[in-house]
C-alpha cells in the first residue's frame, strides 16, 4: 500500500490520467485543425476565436486536468489532497488568464483590420492591452490569495486607496489617455483630415497617446493635448463631401438690363461646365452706392481629392473671359464712392 491506495488502484489512476491528457490532446489538435480557416474568413468571431484557444492550450493546464480526474479515484491524505487540489487551482487560473488575453488580443485584431490602417487605433489598442492585461492578472492573483487562505479584504482596501491616491497625481496624464482611446474608437477624424479647432488649423499628421499633431498650411507644427481636443469645437473638412464656394461679383450702373439678365445664366454655364462642381444659385442681391452686386454659390465636390482653389481659379478666370466677351465691366470704385461710403 503506497498513501492508503494498492498498487492496481495506482496504476487505474496512472491510465485515467494518461487517458484524459491524451484526449486533450486530440481535441487540441482536431480544433486547431477544423477551424483553422475561420482565423482568415469571414466567420462568426466565436468560431474564429475557438481555434486561437485552442492553440493556446498549455501542456501544464493538460497535465492539471489529468492529474485531477486521476485523483479523484484515489485515497489520499487531507494535507496531501488540500494542496494537490490548490496547485491544481493556480494551474487552471493561469491558463484561463491565458485564454482571457489571448481572446482579447484576436478582438482587438479583428476590430483594428475592420477599421483599416491607422497609427492613432494601433497606440490606442496597445494601451487598452496593456490595462486589460493588468485587470485580468490582477483578478485572477487575488483568486488564487483568496484560494491559499489568505484575507484579500484589507489588501483590496489599500488598493483601492493607493488607485484613488495615484489617480488624483495622474490625472491630467489619465485625462489625456482616455481622450486618445475615445478618440481611436469614436474616431471623430483620423490622420490625414483637415481640421480648424479654435484658432489652430491644419492637417492631421500624427494621433498619440498624450498629443495629437497638426501640420499647419505655414509649414509648422501645432501640437494639442487630446482632452483640450474633446472639449473644443472641431470642425473637420477631411469628411466633407462637398464645400461650398460663395463669391460677391460687383458690374457698373450703366450695365444693359439685358446684360444683367443674362449674368445668372452665364455663371451656371460656366459653374456647370468645370467637372467636380454643382451650381447651387446666382442672384442680383444688392443695388450698392457704386455697384451692383451679384452672389454666386457653387459646390466643390470631393474637396478631399480635388483641391478647391483649382476651381476657384478655373471659375475666375472663365468668369473674366466671358464678361470681357459680352462687353460686361467690373465695378471699380471711385474716390468719391468710397468717401461716401466711408461716411
Amino acid at each position: 500500500m503506497l498513501l492508503g491506495n494498492s498498487p492496481d488502484a495506482w496504476l487505474f489512476a496512472a491510465t485515467i490520467a494518461a487517458g484524459a491528457w491524451a484526449l486533450l490532446w486530440l481535441l487540441r489538435e482536431l480544433i486547431g485543425i477544423r477551424y483553422r480557416r475561420y482565423l482568415s474568413g469571414a466567420g462568426a468571431r466565436p468560431i474564429r476565436i475557438l481555434p486561437d484557444l485552442a492553440s493556446s492550450t498549455r501542456q501544464f493546464f493538460m497535465i492539471a486536468a489529468a492529474l485531477f480526474a486521476a485523483q479523484s479515484n484515489l485515497t489520499l491524505p487531507p494535507q496531501l489532497h488540500e494542496t494537490l487540489r490548490r496547485v491544481l487551482l493556480v494551474l487552471l487560473l493561469l491558463q484561463a488568464g491565458i485564454w482571457a488575453v489571448r481572446s482579447l488580443r484576436l478582438l482587438l485584431d479583428l476590430r483594428r483590420a475592420e477599421r483599416g490602417a491607422d497609427s492613432s487605433l494601433v497606440a490606442s489598442m496597445s494601451v487598452i492591452m496593456l490595462v486589460s492585461r493588468l485587470v485580468i492578472w490582477s483578478l485572477l492573483v487575488l483568486v488564487a490569495l483568496e484560494n491559499f487562505g489568505i484575507n484579500i479584504t484589507a489588501l483590496l482596501a489599500g488598493l483601492g486607496v493607493g488607485g484613488v491616491a495615484i489617480a488624483l497625481a495622474l490625472q491630467n496624464i489619465l485625462g489625456d489617455l482616455f481622450a486618445s482611446l475615445s478618440i481611436a474608437l469614436d474616431k471623430p477624424f483620423t490622420v490625414g483630415d483637415s481640421l480648424v479647432i479654435d484658432t489652430c488649423s491644419g492637417s492631421v499628421e500624427k494621433i498619440g497617446i498624450k498629443t495629437t499633431r497638426l501640420r499647419s498650411d505655414s509649414g509648422e507644427q501645432i501640437i494639442l493635448s487630446n482632452a483640450d481636443i474633446l472639449k473644443s469645437r472641431v470642425r473637420n473638412f477631411g469628411r466633407a463631401a462637398e464645400l461650398r464656394v460663395l463669391c460677391q461679383l460687383r458690374v457698373r450702373y450703366d450695365t444693359p438690363p439685358q446684360a444683367l439678365r443674362a449674368i445668372p445664366g452665364m455663371l451656371r454655364a460656366i459653374v456647370q461646365a468645370q467637372p467636380q462642381a454643382r451650381f447651387d444659385r446666382c442672384h442680383l442681391t444688392t443695388l450698392g452706392s457704386w455697384a451692383l452686386q451679384f452672389e454666386l454659390a457653387y459646390f466643390r465636390l470631393q474637396p478631399a481629392e480635388n483641391p478647391l482653389l483649382d476651381l476657384q481659379h478655373e471659375v475666375n478666370c472663365r468668369i473674366v473671359e466671358e464678361f470681357a466677351r459680352a462687353g460686361i465691366r467690373f465695378a471699380v470704385p471711385e474716390p468719391a464712392a468710397l468717401a461716401i461710403t466711408a461716411a
